[in-house]
């Protein structure tokens, strides 16, 4: 994998400038364009987390104790030489500041965007990770409401594959890799939207829906 990072070597100087300089855009990418913190965080390669933790309960997925976020507005040449100070952490996005996530399986989360967009529905970005989740970016709150909006829907008592992230949360930005098991990607990447993601409210039905019918067909 090539890390410096709690010991792990990085494995050629060349590719460690080209991933400095990469990791440095994308940071200002998500400071200076979408107003978000971005966390240095730990990486994994072969179930060992690049924070030196052997008994580590999140190898490659947890932010690293030592390292400074980067604050929200950063612009290109500061999130460049904030994240040389950290080469090959991965990139972590703090929940609960300009949004909060609904994190639910990525089958159901693919069904209900195709969905959501046929309807005209307001969005924000979706990520999904190489665990086989979908992470819906919703408006700050979201975690705790999210008792309260299903049972006024009528799905608190479904057993519903649908949990709500807030503060005090992290969740991995891509392209970082996570936990080792591969990158983070876009189902749909951040846009002019994205500074003022959704209520949770306008998502939560078609979610709940998606999310019911999934585990049915799975049944």
């Amino acid at each position: 994998m090539g890390f410096t990072i709690g010991g792990i070597r990085e494995m050629r100087t060349g590719s460690r400038r080209r991933g400095r300089a990469a990791g440095g855009t994308a940071v200002a990418e998500y400071t200076g364009l979408w107003g978000w913190a971005v966390v240095p965080g730990a990486r994994a390669a072969d179930g060992a987390c690049s924070c030196g933790d052997a008994g580590c309960a999140a190898p490659g997925a947890h932010p690293l104790d030592f390292a400074p976020e980067v604050p929200a507005g950063a612009t290109l040449d500061a999130a460049a030489r904030a994240w040389a100070e950290v080469p090959g952490a991965s990139m972590l996005l703090p929940v609960g500041r300009s949004f909060d996530v609904l994190d639910v399986a990525e089958a159901a989360g693919r069904r209900a965007l195709v969905r959501m967009e046929r309807m005209g529905l307001p969005l924000g970005p979706v990520a999904v990770t190489p665990q086989g989740r979908a992470q819906f970016f919703v408006a700050p709150g979201a975690a705790d409401e999210l008792p309260r909006l299903l049972y006024r829907m009528g799905w608190d008592d479904a057993g519903l594959d649908l949990r709500a992230l807030g503060p005090g949360c992290h969740i991995t930005a891509p392209p970082s890799d996570r936990g080792g098991l591969g990158p983070v990607r876009w189902l749909r990447p951040p846009g002019p939207d994205s500074a003022a993601p959704p209520e949770a409210r306008l998502l939560l039905g078609t979610l709940a829906y998606l999310c019911h019918r999934w585990a049915a067909s799975c049944a």
